[in-house]
């Protein structure tokens, strides 16, 4: 069994990969991004592997629903609602139906694992916690929500701190604490360190597994050199007084972790990784294509084996 910590965009790729190569997956995703839009409940990076693993993403946006129309946020202009959070009509019908279920009692995995079943999805997606976590991020405009800093204000203030609010008194989905704890290799996605990952690991049941099972953890960067592939984790890293490269992320991630793939481009810091008691592995880790997500995917599992 092989177990993964996804967020969105930064892991969908990988997650993807790994679903076409091995037929046991596991995907622990991420909750603390989740926001209520018009009364709806938005799971954006449950929805994005969701979307991404049914053949449904948008791959040009890396989110919502590809081939997607509007028209419900047009209307909502016209009754004078901000409209910063691009939903689409077909996106919006899973978020309606989500936050019905929601509202009837049903809680988040449960939801989740029936959503799964109606698009087809094979690998298990869980949620990481059923229980609120929102990711807050402190800005000069002030206490921002994660999506409202990123999508609304489009990430131009400066980030002077990142909050979890609610994950230290969240209790860890059990399926996930299991999944861990059943999994021959763990695989943290090149998602966003602090905003993707980061809030999973703030939640206690979670690290404390990871620690027990740190050698058959294994994380794959999302940065090359000072700076991520895509998105605002470097930014997110250095207002956290952490160094922005693969470096710093080993060292984020030393409590719970093992082994680290770095992008070839990254091999000078190799000796200064394994100083950190780590096993060091390079190879191009940027997925353009599928064939790319395939290779490292195949490239992961290959050394995973030898750990």
């Amino acid at each position: 069994m092989i177990t993964v910590l996804a967020g969105g965009t930064g892991s969908v790729k990988i997650v993807r990969g790994l679903a076409s190569v091995e037929s046991d997956v596991n995907v622990i995703t991420n909750v603390g991004d989740n926001y209520w839009l018009y009364g709806l409940y938005v799971c954006p990076d449950i929805d994005t592997i969701i979307y991404g693993l049914s053949d449904r993403l948008d791959l040009d946006k890396g989110w919502g629903v590809k081939k997607d129309t509007f028209n419900f946020l047009h209307q909502m202009e016209v009754f004078g609602e901000e409209t910063w959070f691009r939903i689409g009509d077909r996106d919006a019908a899973t978020h309606l139906i989500r936050t019905n279920k929601l509202k009837n009692g049903e809680n988040l995995s449960n939801i989740t694992k029936w959503m799964c079943e109606r698009f087809a999805v094979g690998p298990n997606i869980i949620p990481v916690s059923d229980n609120s976590i929102e990711t807050r991020i402190t800005t000069s405009k002030g206490d921002l929500h994660l999506q409202e800093y990123w999508v609304k204000y489009r990430g131009r203030e400066e980030v002077t701190g990142i909050q979890y609010v609610g994950a230290e008194k969240a209790r860890a989905n059990p399926e996930a604490i299991q999944s861990i704890q059943n999994s021959d290799v763990i695989i943290i996605s090149p998602g966003n360190p602090l905003t993707s990952i980061g809030p999973m690991l703030q939640i206690k049941g979670i690290k404390k597994e990871l620690s027990r099972k740190k050698d058959r953890v294994i994380a794959i960067s999302p940065l090359i050199g000072d700076e991520s592939i895509t998105g605002p984790a470097a930014k997110y890293m250095r207002a956290a007084g952490i160094e922005s490269n693969a470096y710093g992320l080993a060292k984020m991630y030393s409590d719970v972790c093992s082994t680290i793939i770095i992008d070839s481009k990254d091999r000078n810091l190799t000796k200064k990784i394994q100083s950190l008691d780590y096993k060091v592995l390079d190879t191009k880790i940027t997925m353009k294509t599928k064939n790319a997500e395939e290779k490292l995917a195949s490239f992961v599992l290959k050394n995973a084996r030898s750990i």
